[in-house]
Formats: structure tokens, C-alpha cells, sequence
């Protein structure tokens, strides 16, 4: 089961990631990294950006840029089966936007939210609920039953 993840500097979302221990792949940074270019079902883990905006009133962009460049591009799109999601729940409704956002416009479930980096009940409800619902979700190939 892949996990495409994006992180920020402060490698929040990347200590979550590797707590799963699942294979994974971060997308790049910065535009001057080559872009990731994904060719199998995936399950994307974002943080979620400028939380707080459902209180002051601002205008949000709670989706990371490199997130939507990622998924801008059709192939990648194309292969995301779940949206999990990071953030602070000290912005009340904002936590964990982003993963609404994605699994709106994108049409796949939004499975889990968690604080900052997570805790290690938050990886063993999610790894354990990825397992459990991978064939579900589509991320692991589909044994062909047998016919009579």
C-alpha cells in the first residue's frame, strides 16, 4: 500500500508518514525538485494550511500549492483512492480542511484526520483501518475468483 505524502519544512506530516511504515514517496518541496509522477493507487496524507480563517474571515487556501500541483496533473489524480489529512485543532472547523477539500474534488473518502504529527493511537487506528479496508478502497490487487 503506497502512501504519497506532502510535508513541510517542519516534517510533521513526513514523522506521521514513517510511523505508518508503509511504502511511501513525499512530493517535492519546491518546483525546482523533478516532479513525482505516480503509476499505482495511493492514499495522500496532507497537512492542512492557514487554519483559523472560518474565525477572522479571511480568505483560505488550506491545500498545500505543491499538494495541488501534484494532483493538477491527471495521472496522478487518476490513481489517489483515500485522503487522510493533519492539522491543529485549535482551528475549530479549519482542522484538517484540506482533506475535505481533496476528497470533494477528487471523489475519495476522507478516512482520518490527525494533530500536528500524530500519536501513536492516531497510526494504529489509521494503519490498522488502511489494512482492514485496502481492498475496499482499491490498494491491493484483486484476487480473480474461481469459476465452476
Amino acid at each position: 500500500m503506497l502512501i504519497v505524502y506532502f510535508s513541510s519544512a517542519t516534517n510533521n506530516t513526513h514523522r506521521f508518514v514513517q510511523k505508518l511504515d508503509f511504502p511511501n514517496v513525499r512530493i517535492p518541496l519546491t518546483k525546482a525538485e523533478e516532479p513525482l509522477e505516480i503509476n499505482e493507487p495511493y492514499v495522500l496524507v496532507t497537512p492542512t494550511y492557514g487554519g483559523g480563517v472560518s474565525i477572522t474571515g479571511e480568505n483560505s487556501r488550506p491545500v498545500p500549492p505543491q499538494v495541488i500541483r501534484f494532483l493538477n496533473d491527471e495521472h496522478n489524480r487518476s490513481f489517489i483512492r483515500a485522503v487522510v489529512a493533519g492539522g491543529n485543532s485549535n482551528f475549530g472547523s479549519d482542522f484538517g480542511l484540506a482533506g475535505d477539500i481533496i476528497s470533494k474534488k477528487c471523489k475519495v473518502p476522507y478516512v482520518y484526520r490527525f494533530e500536528l504529527m500524530g500519536n501513536e493511537e492516531d497510526v494504529e487506528i489509521l494503519r490498522g483501518g488502511l489494512l482492514h479496508n485496502a481492498q475496499t478502497l482499491g490498494l491491493e490487487p484483486h484476487e480473480p475468483v474461481a469459476t465452476l
